[in-house]
């Protein structure tokens, strides 16, 4: 099973917080579920460059709260909080547009927590071995310098898989390589997943990423 569940999922509601907190009992359900999706789109799009990780929502009866969990802070906030104030324009435009026109009026509050080790985010590491895939390194180098921070960076183990046109394969086949201990099976284990396209020459490759960080 283990091999088969998303790890975040598989720990969700026992281990890992959701990334959308609120409850509506009506109509307003699937509408505030569409502007989660946009809104998460939107961001993680916007501060690529930020490097993002995750974009949490929590709707209050009279506010929204957007957190940001980001490895470089200071190109969310910008001088004197100005690209703070820039992303909630576009927060409020980005909505007003999917409630066709009407005026906002919840407050938007943003936070922005820093991560203190880009190397043990998974979804951080899987960008950039895309990164050097699309610049065409050879996939066991992309993944051996990978694993070699990661490992370095205080985890436990760590597993990286390509499924595609591996190397510009005629056929596609799969790769896999770990470093150390991935129990995906124990649930008290804490184990930070990501899993990415990356768009080569010769065709799409898929990039999975599996982390076993120090128990909390």
């Amino acid at each position: 099973m283990g091999q088969k569940v998303n790890p975040i999922g598989f720990r969700t509601g026992r281990f890992i917080s959701w990334k959308s907190r609120w409850f509506d009992e009506g109509t307003d359900y699937k509408n505030f579920l569409v502007e989660d999706v946009k809104l998460r789109e939107m961001l993680m799009e916007k501060l690529k460059l930020a490097g993002i990780e995750t974009v949490e929502i929590e709707r209050l009866p009279k506010a929204i709260v957007i957190t940001l969990y980001v490895a470089r802070p200071g190109v969310v906030i910008g001088r004197g909080g100005s690209g703070i104030e820039e992303i909630k324009k576009q927060v409020v435009a980005l909505m007003r547009t999917l409630r066709g026109g009407k005026a906002v009026q919840t407050k938007i509050d943003l936070h922005v927590n820093e991560i203190k080790n880009p190397d043990l985010s998974a979804y951080l590491v899987a960008g950039r071995v895309i990164s050097d895939l699309e610049r065409r390194m050879p996939s066991r180098r992309v993944a051996t310098k990978a694993m070699e921070k990661v490992m370095q960076s205080g985890a436990k183990g760590v597993k990286i898989v390509f499924a595609g046109r591996v190397n510009g394969a005629d056929i596609g086949r799969t790769e896999a390589y770990h470093v150390g201990s991935v129990p995906t099976q124990t649930l008290r284990k804490e184990i930070d997943y990501a899993e990415m396209p990356a768009l080569l020459k010769r065709g799409y490759v898929g990039v999975k990423v599996w982390i076993y960080k120090e128990e909390k």
